[in-house]
């Protein structure tokens, strides 16, 4: 008799997936808590915790369902730590004669189960996850004989293809992008709705995390963790952003206030990434209530969201699976510098980054414009060697799964593909980050102030990279205008930009 075991990843959480659409007894789900997830980077406390809580969910959602589960808990006596090794144990132990597992996101857990396959003495097979809009490599056939890889482009032919507010073959409005009318400054006495967090108990898990030497960062509250950890939880939070933060996402999805983690974010990405919701359900949803409330939510608003699901988010997977592995050594201005020890603390007079740095640490989490124009800017600013960068993302973030995490931090943030997902580099000076934050006011450091003492750090960085980066953004377009303001300045101004983002480099760990 054929009897089959089924692996499920901890970012494999679909309770929809045609798999469980049977209660089959020859049939066993694995599910395994394992070191080689947990180790290959210094992971924020809650994403660990997270991971772990909402796999232990899933697990009991599928043995209410009546279907055969083993799962192998972190501290348990016989849990041998690696997919492989596991496997190869299970097998043996209950007479398997068949092994299938669903596509991993991950390069690296992708390489690992094939290599698994090839080396079991039992048949195997492959399913698809049945989760995204695209298959991993129709970016790669959508951009054949192309050079460049626009966003844009790939945006709208999924549109088209998915029919996702389309009229026809046209967009629904007449127009197709509405980013222009999503940059705007929070105003100084609004008051964001107050978000929607959890009140998980979570400690049980903690508890077996910290009978172990794995290394984790941040800080968690272990009986009021506020993250989903399962289908039900991450459907209301999907309802509640619908009624309470889709009216105002798109206006205020670049901007950044001080102690307001959440303002009108979605904070989706965890459930989504972990599978527990589905982007297509979360789009059809959206819309519907767009369409239900058309004299409270503007377009602009819906076509935002939906662009950072359909167009971003697919963007960035098929861009991992068509330039992986080579991506993750991409360094396109070789740089060579460490992350700043307050990377780790938040202890940093720069108030933006301590505000930022300081709600990763608390929440695992900050905005899309907190990553890329806070810590993302001014570690480009500050040379620091993608690697470094790569890991603190990957490890901090709860809804950083390399798939998604690499592509926006080597490409978008740090331009360290040189140019495969943006057409420039995202660096600015204050007088970015004081236009979309409240950040700059009560600074120890002075916005408008780019040399001298309490010079804003941001300022003289910034001209310190053009200069720096002359003969491989010189020709860019896009920052032609930047050279040629800094061409007209004063020598004796250049000099003293020069020498003070020389003074703040080597004194990087006390600014």
């Amino acid at each position: 008799m054929k009897k089959t075991v089924r692996l499920i990843l901890g970012d494999q959480l679909n309770s929809n997936h045609s798999w469980f659409k049977t209660v089959d007894d020859s049939v066993t789900y694995v599910m395994m808590e394992i070191r080689t997830e947990t180790d290959y980077a210094s992971h924020h406390i809650q994403k660990v915790v997270g991971i772990f809580s909402a796999m232990r969910s899933f697990s009991k959602e599928l043995e209410l369902n009546k279907h055969n589960i083993i799962y192998i808990n972190l501290v348990d006596e016989n849990n041998l730590q690696s997919f492989e090794n596991n496997i190869k144990n299970l097998i043996l132990k209950h007479n398997f004669t068949h092994f299938e597992y669903q596509l991993p996101d991950e390069f690296r857990v992708d390489e690992a189960l094939k290599n698994l396959s090839k080396v079991i003495t039992i048949s195997s097979s492959i399913a698809d996850s049945e989760h995204f809009f695209t298959t991993r490599n129709e970016l790669e056939h959508f951009f054949e004989g192309k050079k460049t890889f626009v966003m844009e482009n790939f945006y709208r032919m999924l549109r088209k293809k998915h029919t996702v507010l389309m009229e026809g073959n046209q967009p629904l409005t007449g127009k197709w992008n509405y980013d222009s009318d999503n940059r705007k400054k929070l105003p100084k006495n609004h008051k964001p709705t107050p978000p929607l967090v959890f009140n998980n108990n979570v400690s049980e898990v903690l508890d077996e995390i910290s009978k172990t030497d794995i290394k984790t960062i941040g800080n968690i509250d272990a009986v009021n963790f506020v993250w989903p950890i399962n289908r039900e939880q991450s459907l209301q939070l999907l309802d509640f952003f619908l009624v309470e933060c889709l009216p105002l996402f798109g206006s205020y999805q670049d901007a950044m206030f001080p102690n307001e983690w959440s303002l009108y974010h979605s904070r989706l990405s965890f459930s989504m990434n972990l599978k527990m919701i589905s982007p297509k359900e979360v789009i059809d949803k959206a819309i519907k209530e767009w369409e239900s409330r058309p004299n409270e939510i503007e377009y602009n608003q819906l076509e935002g969201f939906v662009r950072q699901i359909i167009g971003w988010r697919e963007y960035m997977r098929g861009i991992y699976w068509l330039k992986m592995p080579e991506y993750a050594s991409m360094n396109f201005f070789n740089n060579q510098e460490k992350l700043p020890d307050w990377f780790w603390t938040g202890n940093t007079k720069m108030n933006c980054l301590k505000d930022t740095i300081n709600q990763s640490l608390n929440y695992a989490y900050a905005h899309h414009i907190q990553r890329l124009m806070i810590t993302g800017n001014f570690a480009l600013l500050a040379g620091i060697h993608p690697d470094e960068l790569d890991a603190w993302y990957l490890g901090i973030y709860i809804d950083a799964i390399e798939w998604v995490e690499i592509t926006n931090t080597r490409g978008m943030s740090q331009f360290a593909d040189g140019g495969i997902v943006g057409t420039k580099p995202y660096v600015s000076s204050a007088s970015y980050i004081d236009k979309m934050s409240h950040y700059c006011g009560s600074c120890y450091y002075k916005k408008a102030i780019k040399t001298g003492e309490k010079a804003c750090p941001f300022n003289s960085l910034y001209w310190n990279f053009y200069d720096k980066n002359e003969e491989k953004l010189g020709k860019n377009p896009r920052i032609g205008m930047m050279y040629n303001v800094w061409r007209k300045m004063q020598p004796e101004v250049q000099v003293a930009l020069l020498e003070q983002a020389d003074y703040y480099l080597k004194n990087i760990n006390n600014l």
